[in-house]
């Protein structure tokens, strides 16, 4: 299956291509993180295209695009796959390529499998490690408990995923994306507002940084080779699954 039908690149799909570049949509970026096998790719292919696909090739990090309207104004949401993360010796086993998306993100989303009781024990390590990662900045944080159709084989009570987000002061979701989109598309659409509402709220200059640095040049298709020279290098919106 191709993602190219229900996604596509921000410059694809900005609107007003030749206007001014406050027509573009505000810009959210998502990683989403947890442990190797607990359903981080089909949790972001069931957000963006509402289909659930139930095998999936080794997780390459793969950079996506939509657009979704959040209380009324339309947002570009890019979100981030990233590999699994592992414990070593009581530290997280976290590469900088991973590093680098936890930076990148406005939000993350922290996912565990309620049958592998070893990813829900690297909750709290990687909340802390995003913690580091955005000193004195409170990216907002969501946690997903995933496979919440597996009851035969969990290993993780609801109420302990449950508990120790309220302890880490996270929203917590309960999904199976096998079987369900509401929770899945309420997890990703609460950090959407979150962010949208602190962007709202930030200064134009810190608004406009966030997206891409400004040419020297003000030559506006000079601009334009630019962008889509940024967009070409960091984001792939298709792959197959």
């Amino acid at each position: 299956m191709r993602l190219t039908q229900s996604m596509c690149t921000i410059a694809e799909c900005a609107p007003g291509g030749d206007g001014p570049a406050t027509a573009r949509p505000r810009l959210v970026k998502i990683a989403v993180v947890g442990g190797s096998g607990v359903g981080k790719t089909a949790l972001v292919v069931r957000f963006l295209t509402r289909r659930f696909i139930g095998d999936y090739e080794r997780n390459a990090g793969n950079l996506y695009s939509r657009h979704i309207q959040v209380d009324g104004e339309m947002l570009a949401i890019q979100v981030q796959d990233t590999p699994g993360v592992q414990v070593h010796e009581h530290s997280l086993d976290c590469n900088e390529q991973l590093n680098r998306c936890i930076r990148w993100a406005d939000a993350l989303v922290i996912v565990f499998s309620i049958t592998d009781y070893k990813s829900f024990e690297l909750l709290s390590h990687l909340y802390h490690h995003v913690r580091q990662l955005h000193p004195g900045n409170m990216v907002p944080v969501v946690i997903v408990a995933n496979k919440a159709d597996l009851l035969h084989i969990k290993e993780v009570e609801p109420q302990q995923g449950l508990q120790l987000a309220n302890m880490l002061g996270c929203t917590f979701y309960e999904v199976s994306v096998s079987e369900n989109y509401n929770n899945v598309f309420n997890a990703f659409h609460l950090l959407c507002k979150e962010v949208n509402k602190q962007q709202i709220t930030s200064t134009p200059e810190r608004r406009r940084t966030s997206l891409i640095p400004r040419p020297k040049s003000p030559n506006m298709q000079d601009l334009k080779r630019r962008f889509k020279q940024a967009l070409s290098a960091k984001v792939r919106t298709v792959t197959s699954v």
